[in-house]
Formats: structure tokens, sequence, C-alpha cells
């Protein structure tokens, strides 16, 4: 009897070693995609593979891969004989800097990354455990769009993918790179989350390609031109962020994952702060006295916040406004602010969306917002009205009086018109509302006001310049200054530039402890 049992138990054991054997064969062929000769061919376009990507992306041996197995099930268009373990998309989840993160990657050696059934269910199965556990959600996008052979199935397969992306919005960050060609319905998916970064050179987006828009509308046009990562940084405002290589694109999502929580009930993450919190900012040299002459104010930003922390986003687009993440004492804050050296700062229709969607995710994740002004106005002009500005601007509008997180504002030299209302004022729901010394608030600027209230004297003045300017003067001391503000308690204090730093990390101490109740609704109507 006993040595039926340890025959048994050698049959056993010889069985357990050969389903490890056939386990690890499995993985191997698994790993390789679409096979050697597509990865060589990956490598050829100086692209990485959707797991080197992802082991560029993550902590050392933190990756957990879901589905690695999974097959397409389609036979339509000889599909039956083009199967392979994990169907076009690597999913998963690992480390970032010790903090969990869901993430799908798009192979593209598998059927050019093409999006069918069960690329969509891999995808959706991974967005769902990111929801449920409250994680933030990378996707890699490296893709030919929907699977043709595979029909309306493949179809579905994005409505699916987009209601999650829509389920997660405002509860999980979500995080897109285009590593590649994202074409037709795939673009949407990026469009949805929190942040898009795009490889130069290699990264394209579109609805539709070149042949189409030539055979529809006889325009020529290459594809980079069209949707690549400069089209898309600079004119669409599609992708925040470029970058020359993938690995530069990855590192940029690893930095920016350092400044987010993990969902929306969590405090953005800080860190032990580098610089010293009551440090005098020089930075009232920055900015010139006279109130039309530019300057770039993302030097004032850098001398501000902790050294080297400002990581802008949307840097091409809309750039009358400057949007981006940065730490005040190693705490995440989100920063806004008028760029004087870009048409002088004025809000358009393109900067006031992109104020109000980062403003809203700021919000969103918890983030303390910081606003810098330094704002003549709105943009003027028939396009403008016509294209929609009072709509667009109610956006930047909404988008502050809507949010519950800290909000601090400093006016640095001007302020006029709905412009001042617009980015951060006190009756919007700033926290804190502070200006330097020099600066302008009022329903316009000096010169507008005086051609207006003093039209008759100028009329018939000798000198209309120089009683122009004296009334400018004049107008300054009595309207356009900071002291008629604080009077009123628009404005709660005027503090000299160099003490910015130390008051607003002072501010930040204080109100993290801020709580809002208001009344009870299922959510607003912003002006889309």
């Amino acid at each position: 009897m006993a040595a039926e049992d340890d025959a048994n138990t050698g049959e056993s054991d010889a069985l357990d070693e050969s389903a490890i054997e056939e386990l690890r064969r499995r993985r191997t062929e698994a790993a390789l995609g679409g096979g050697q000769a597509r990865i060589d061919a990956q490598h050829d376009r100086d692209k990485l593979t959707a797991r080197e990507r992802i082991d560029y992306l993550l902590d050392e041996d933190s990756f957990e891969e879901f589905d690695r197995f999974v097959e397409h099930q389609s036979t339509n268009f000889g599909m039956a004989e083009k199967k392979y373990a994990g169907d076009g998309v690597v999913t998963g989840y690992g480390e970032v800097d010790g903090r969990t993160v869901f993430v799908f990657a798009h192979d593209f050696t598998v059927l050019g990354g093409s999006v069918g059934e069960a690329v969509a269910d891999k995808i959706c199965k991974v967005m769902d455990k990111a929801i449920e556990n409250g994680v933030p959600i990378v996707g890699l996008n490296d893709s030919g769009g929907a699977r043709i052979q595979e029909g309306i199935a493949s179809l579905t397969g994005f409505a699916k993918i987009f209601q999650r992306n829509t389920k997660a919005s405002g509860l999980v960050p979500q995080i897109s790179a285009i590593m590649g060609p994202c074409a037709g319905g795939a673009t949407y998916s990026p469009a949805l989350t929190d942040f898009t970064f795009m490889v130069e050179d290699t990264a394209q987006m579109m609805i539709t390609g070149p042949d189409v828009i030539e055979t529809v509308t006889g325009e020529q046009i290459t594809m980079e031109e069209l949707g690549g990562a400069s089209a898309h940084a600079n004119e669409s405002g599609v992708a925040h962020r470029t970058a020359p290589t993938e690995e530069e694109v990855l590192d940029d999502i690893k930095r920016l994952l350092s400044y987010l929580p993990q969902n929306n009930v969590e405090d953005p993450p800080r860190v032990d702060s580098w610089d010293d919190p009551d440090r005098r900012c020089e930075v009232g040299e920055l900015v010139p006295d006279a109130p039309r002459k530019p300057y770039d104010v993302t030097n004032v930003i850098g001398n501000i916040v902790d050294d080297g922390s400002f990581f802008e986003t949307h840097g091409g687009f809309a750039r009358t406004l400057v949007t981006g993440l940065a730490r005040m004492d190693g705490r995440p804050v989100g920063i806004v602010a008028n760029q004087p050296s870009v048409n002088a700062g004025t809000l358009n229709i393109e900067s006031s969306q992109k104020g109000a969607r980062f403003v809203r995710f700021c919000d969103s994740f918890n983030i303390p917002v910081l606003t810098f002004v330094d704002v003549p106005g709105f943009m003027p002009g028939t396009d403008q009205e016509h294209n929609g500005i009072i709509r667009h601007g109610a956006k930047l509008i909404y988008a502050y009086a809507e949010a519950t997180v800290p909000l601090s504002t400093v006016i640095l030299r001007k302020a006029y018109g709905g412009a001042y209302i617009v980015m951060g004022s006190k009756l919007l729901g700033a926290d804190t509302n502070y200006a330097w010394p020099g600066a302008e608030t009022a329903v316009m600027g000096p010169r507008g006001a005086v051609d207006v209230l003093y039209r008759d004297e100028l009329a018939d003045a000798d000198d209309p310049e120089a009683t122009r300017q004296a009334l400018m003067d004049e107008y300054r001391e009595e309207f356009a200054n900071p002291y008629s503000a604080a009077e009123r308690g628009y404005v709660d204090d005027v503090i000299e530039p160099n003490e910015t730093r130390k008051r607003l990390i002072r501010d930040l101490d204080v109100l993290d402890r801020k709580r809002t109740d208001g009344p009870p609704k299922d959510h607003g109507n912003i002006q889309l």
C-alpha cells in the first residue's frame, strides 16, 4: 500500500513539473506577442513594445498581468488562423514610486494593436478594477483602431471603453500616452481622460486619415500635419505634453503621478520640502511697472513655488493662460496664471476652456489652486464673439465658482473688467485674495476709462495726449489701485511681492481644514 502511495506521489510530482513547464512555455510565447520579426520591426521604428513600455513605466518587478492568455474568438476573414495569446493588449497593475496604478498597453505587433471584442473586454476589466480599488489608470496607446474583421463587435467594444472612461472621470486619475497611431474611434478614449501625452514624430491621432480627407475635400495633408504631436499640442489642444522619445513621455507620466492622489477621496501626496517655506522670493523685479510691458509669468511662478517643481500642462495650447502643477512646501498645488508675453495675457475662447478644464480637474482631486492675475480683459473681435467667447468664458466662471478646494489668488499687476471677476476673484469663491502694491483693479484700464469718461474734455484740449495722461494718472490714483478693492474687502491684503511665497504657504496650512456644505443636487450644468 505504501509503495502504491509512493508511486502515486511520484506521478503527481511529475505532472506538476510538466504543468509548470507548459505554463512557462505559454508565458514565453505570450511575451513575444506577434513574434520576434514584428518586435524587430517595432524597434526599427524607434518604438518600444507594449511590455517594454510597461516595464519602463512601473517599478522593477512590480507588474502583475491579467488575461495573459485571452484570445479573440472571431473566425471571419481568416481570423481563426491569426490568434495570439493576449490578443493585442497587455493589461494589469503595478507600482510607480511605490504607489499602485493599473495599466493597459496596446501591442502593435499583434494585428496592429487593433481593438476587437477581446481587447476591449480586457481594457474594460482593468478599468473596472481601477475604479473599484480607487487607483489611477494609465493607457499606453499604439493602435490602428477598430478591428475591421470583427465588424460591429469592435465598435461596441469602443462604446464599453468610453462608458468606463466616463464612469472613472473625477473618481480616479486617467492618463493616456499616444505612442503610435491612434485613429478613428480609438481617439475618443484618450480624449475622455484627464491628461494626454504624445511622442513626437511617431504618434498621430486623427478621426480620418489624409486619404479620406483628400477624397472628400480635395485637401492634401500629411499624417504628421494632420494629427502629429505638434498639431495636437499647439493647435487642437488634445495633447497636454509632448516629448521626443517614448522614455521621456513615460518619465513625464511618472512625474505627473507624483502630484496626484490615488482617487477623489484622498489628499494629494505631500513630500518633505527641499525648499525653505519662509524663503523671500525675488519676483518683484521680474514684473515691469509699465502695465503693457510683456514678461514671462512662468519665471514668476518658478520663483514662488518650490524650486524646480513647476510641471506645465498644455504649454503649447492657448498660450495666453498658463496651467500646471507644482509644490508649495512639499504640497501639490494647481497653478493658473495669465501670460503677459502672449497677446498681453488676454482671455480668449481657448484659454477659457483650458483654464476651466484644469480648475475642474484640481477640484475633482483635492488639489488647491493658486491663481496669478495679470489680465487686461477678454480678447475683443468679431471672431471671438461669433464663436462664443461669452459661452466659453462662462466655463471658467463656472469652474471657479463650483470649486470647493482651497483657492488663493494674487493680482500681480492688473485685473480689468470681466476678466478680473473670472480669474478666481473673491466673490467667485477665492479663500484668500491678495494684490501687489502696484496692481490696478478697475472696470477697464485707465486709457479706456479716460477716453469714455472725458471724451468732451479731450476733444476740447489744446494738448489731448498730455491731458489724457494727466487724467489717467488721476484715475489710477483714485480708482485703479489695490487699496480701493482692499477698502471694500475684495482684496484681503496688499502684500510685498517677496512675501508672496511665505504668505501663500501659511494660508495653505490653514486651508487644509477647509470644509464646504452646499445644497444637495445631482450635478450642475457647465456651459459645454
